[in-house]
């Protein structure tokens, strides 16, 4: 799993039939900063992911790759390969609160 920020979306008018009715959103993967380790910074790479809770841009959400984007039942037959599957309230790093929702 990874933390990352919804920074867009796609839209797709023609797709495979099991992707109609699919939010995709455009999210970027954010890391710990390395050397003060007190805020998140980005890791500058961005995927398209389906977005089943309703997320929207400037939130942060957990994402998951691969296969495991698969194992939820509302992904489960989808041909995916990136998959939103929690929105962050806050981020908590040695005492240090790094991120919270607004």
């Amino acid at each position: 799993m990874f933390v990352a920020k919804v920074t867009g979306s796609v839209v797709s008018t023609q797709k495979v039939d099991t992707m109609v009715g699919q939010k995709l959103l455009v999210v970027e993967p954010y890391r710990l900063e390395p050397s003060a380790r007190n805020e998140l910074v980005t890791t500058g790479r961005t995927f398209i992911a389906v977005d089943t809770l309703g997320a929207g841009v400037g939130d942060m959400v957990l994402i998951t790759q691969g296969s495991s984007a698969r194992f939820t039942p509302e992904t489960n037959k989808l041909p995916i390969d990136c998959v939103i599957i929690g929105i962050v309230d806050t981020v908590h790093i040695e005492k240090n609160n790094v991120y919270k929702r607004q």
